[in-house]
This record gives structure tokens, sequence and C-alpha cells, in this order.
């Protein structure tokens, strides 16, 4: 099959693979260094590519910090957090995007607006407030923290997909004996599986990468989650960057993991809906 390459054309390819070569360089940069020993890390000159390939890296780092204590406590924050913005965010999404009461507009701007408020600007607050509850060092406070600074973009969020499914197919399915429930269930939900799709990966994925309210919340080692784990690797006169580097990779398959396993759904929900 011949390519018909026009200047146009070459020009697009080559700027879209020099972009996508400049987002990926760092990931590349962090498996080399994850791969080198650690000797060769401080050595000069340095080199991109390890003169001594050190695979064992992957497996002697599980042995110099609890790296599995650190996924398993990423993993239930992550989703648990993003459960309980599912929970929150669908009933009240749906009752802003079927009644409309006065201020209805200003509610969802003050929604949309709450996502400029940064957790290090609360920390202080978020601190205090965890403290007076009993909840320092543990996870539930993360997760009531991580589902609190998220679940304003779900309802934002979902709010515009409800709205968009017309009311008319619940009412026909309401004649037929369905509760509004069922009606929710059966129908709005997975028409807009896109968009409780794209809830659930911004939750978790904000989540997981979570660091300030961590650090700031959890003290012990056995309840840390990975975003803070990674800094065992820091120390006051080295830095086991060979480790640091492990540890990163390590931590980024779960999010690969999610979006590869979630990706058939959102295309299923394209085409999914209630009329045939």
């Amino acid at each position: 099959m011949k390519l018909n390459w026009t200047p146009k054309k070459a020009a697009t390819a080559i700027s879209a693979y020099m972009v996508g070569l400049f987002f990926i360089y760092p990931y590349i940069n962090m498996l080399l260094t994850s791969l080198k020993p650690h000797g060769e890390l401080y050595a000069t000159p340095t080199t991109r590519l390890p003169k001594s390939w050190q695979f064992d890296n992957y497996l002697n780092v599980w042995a110099a910090a609890p790296i599995a204590n650190f996924l398993k406590a990423s993993v239930v924050v992550s989703v648990c957090a993003t459960l309980l913005v599912l929970i929150v965010s669908v009933p009240a999404a749906y009752y802003v995007a079927r009644n409309r009461f006065k201020g209805r507009s200003a509610f969802l701007l003050l929604v949309l607006a709450t996502q400029m408020f940064s957790p290090t600007a609360l920390i202080i607050g978020i601190f205090r407030e965890v403290k007076f509850f009993g909840l320092l060092d543990t996870w539930p406070a993360l997760i009531v923290v991580n589902a609190g600074f998220n679940l304003a973009f779900a309802v934002w969020l979902l709010s515009g997909f409800f709205a968009s499914v017309p009311v008319e197919i619940e009412e026909a399915a309401m004649v037929d004996g369905c509760t509004r429930f069922q009606a929710l269930r059966r129908i709005v939900l997975p028409v807009t599986l896109p968009g409780l799709v794209t809830a659930v990966i911004f939750t978790f994925v904000a989540t997981w990468n979570e660091f300030t309210v961590a650090l700031t919340v959890i003290s012990s080692p056995a309840r840390q989650p990975i975003s803070t784990g990674i800094t065992t690797f820091v120390g006051q006169y080295d830095v086991a960057w060979e480790y640091l580097f492990t540890t990163t990779a390590i931590a980024i398959v779960p999010v690969v993991i999610l979006f590869i396993s979630i990706e058939k759904y959102l295309v299923g929900g394209l085409t999914a809906g209630s009329v045939k």
C-alpha cells in the first residue's frame, strides 16, 4: 500500500512524534535509572544507558522498604474514596440534573469553584479537624478527605451527563412499572457510563497521587500510601535513586491496569442505551 506523503502530513507526523517523545522521555529516564546499580548513579561521567543492568533492583526493593504495605494502603484508600464519591455524587448529580430549583446555576458554579482550593492551602484546617475526630494516622481520614476533594468535580461532571438523557425515557420506563430508582439504575446509569468511568478514573488517580494530606495525617510506616512511602529512600546525606525510581515504576502499574480494565466499559458505554 503506497502512502501519499505531503509536506503537511510529514510535518504533522514529525510534530506528533516529537510531542509524544517529550512526554514519554521522563518515564524512559525513570526506567533506565531504576536499572542502574547505586554506585553507577554517582559515577562520572554519567551515561544514559546502564553499564551494568541491575534487574535485581525490582526484587531487592521489596526488602529495602515495606512496598507491599504501601501498595495495600494506596489501593484501600483509593478504592474506598472512589466508591464513596460515586455513592454520594450519583444521587446528588441526578437530583441537580432533573430538578430546576432556584439557585441551581449558582450551586453548580460554587461546586466547580471548590476545585480551586488546594489541599496545601487547607492543610492546617484539615489536620485540626482530623485530630478533633480522633482519626489521625488512620485510613478513614484519608478516604474521607480525598473523597471530599473529588466529590465536587464528580457532581458537576455527572450532572451534565444525566441532563443529556431525555426525561421521556425515564417516564416511559415508569409507565411500564419501574420506580425512580430502577429507572436510574437500569436506564440512566448505562447510558451515562462514560461519565461514571471518567469520575472513577479522575477520583482514583487523584487519590492515588495525593501527597500533602497523606504526609500530614499519616505517621506510621505501616499505614503510609505509596505516594509518601517512596520518601523512605530519601535520606539526609544520600538518595537511593535506583530504589526510588523502581518504586515509582511499580506504583504506576495499578493505574495502568485500571485504564486497561476500564477502557472496554468506556467504549461499550458510548453505544449502550435503553432505546433499541
